[in-house]
């Protein structure tokens, strides 16, 4: 039974909002007439990128917790309740067939209003460990569409279904680019390529590892694609300057990232759970670099479920300015090893994500 009312709740970064937009598209391509609307959180990214979508979004007034004392984790139980009740309210003007619950802040009370009010539910779990949120929720939903094993630790083991994240299906298809791409960058194919990539923002302790190697790049026959993310474009720009590095490429941000994956020989990346689901499709020899500064230490725990099954190599943050450009180049010079981290990390790829977990929601719906 096709979709015609749903409810997706979620978003507060990329790798909440693009599944969920992701999965609204399928829906859409499976029912044209489905109707869609967003619930997120007032402030936050989803409520300018759900809207470029093509998607009506409503806000609520909910933020995480600080870790350090402030007026704002006074306010926060008010604010919980507050969209608590508009979720409610939201809900039952829209009488939505299912509730999707993405992650973020706002998907908590989204979800707790839609199980109250008997709506059927279904949550979104990205990453290899789950955020306090969705554990909370777990015995409430109807289904948990999961992306990595063994989340029968946090999750009732009936109600999971392992589907893998949704990606965006521009960003993976890479399959004769190669010319294009190094076309594209202006870069030189006949040169081994590392491609590192930090996010939109920037991740300083990456720039930092390229910036302390410069000189190494210089003696060495390999070219660098180097995101360095908006926060720290203009101040690389000016290390730079005047350093002759015709063989490293530093954009602000990656325009074509099907094309940079197609160019790279060894890619570099940052561990978000929507990033390791891409490049597990891209099927690259990886060194991962796990934030530290995220909640849970959620891009540690994506990370080793890679490295447990020699699907990548992994480099702490705090050992990166040291070890992760000479890691690179060794990584470069061992065919072998790069040819069993592809074959690894190839078997961990989940191309059909997005339609596995709508084809849950239809069987959610036609269960009512």
């Amino acid at each position: 039974m096709k979709a015609t009312r749903v409810i997706i709740s979620g978003g507060g970064s990329g790798g909440h909002i693009f599944p969920a937009i992701a999965i609204a598209d399928e829906i859409k391509k499976r029912n044209p007439k489905a109707e869609i609307l967003f619930v997120g959180a007032n402030g936050k990214m989803e409520m300018e990128k759900v809207p470029a979508a093509g998607y009506e979004i409503i806000g609520l007034d909910i933020v995480g917790f600080q870790r350090r004392l402030t007026f704002s984790n006074f306010l926060l139980p008010f604010k919980i309740i507050a969209s608590l009740i508009k979720a409610i309210k939201v809900i039952k003007q829209f009488k939505p067939e299912v509730v999707i619950g993405v992650g973020g802040y706002a998907s908590g009370p989204t979800l707790q209003a839609a199980t109250f009010l008997k709506i059927s539910t279904l949550v979104q779990e990205q990453n290899s460990f789950p955020g306090k949120t969705n554990k909370l929720l777990a015995n409430k939903v109807n289904t948990l569409c999961t992306a990595y094993d063994g989340l029968d630790k946090f999750f009732p083991k009936e109600k999971i279904v392992l589907t893998g994240n949704p990606v965006r299906s521009a960003m993976v298809e890479i399959e004769g680019k190669r010319e294009e791409a190094f076309q594209f960058y202006n870069l030189d194919p006949s040169k081994k390529t590392i491609l590192i990539i930090g996010g939109s923002l920037g991740a300083r302790t990456l720039n930092e590892s390229v910036e302390s190697a410069i000189e190494t790049f210089k003696k060495e026959d390999v070219q660098l694609l180097w995101q360095s993310g908006k926060f720290y474009f203009e101040a690389i720009t000016s290390f730079l300057n005047g350093k002759d590095t015709p063989t490293i490429k530093m954009v602000q941000f990656i325009e074509r990232m099907d094309l940079a994956y197609a160019l790279a020989d060894v890619i570099i990346s940052r561990a978000g759970a929507i990033s390791v689901s891409e490049l597990c499709l891209i099927k690259k020899p990886l060194i991962l670099v796990p934030s530290p500064n995220v909640a849970e230490d959620h891009q540690t725990k994506n990370a080793m479920a890679l490295v447990n099954k020699n699907a990548a190599l992994l480099i702490k943050d705090s050992d990166a300015v040291s070890d992760l450009i000479p890691t690179a180049f060794k990584l470069l010079k061992d065919d072998v090893l790069q040819i069993n981290l592809s074959k690894s990390i190839a078997g961990l790829g989940k191309p059909n994500a997005t339609s596995e977990i709508v084809d849950e929601v239809e069987k959610i719906i036609k269960e009512q």
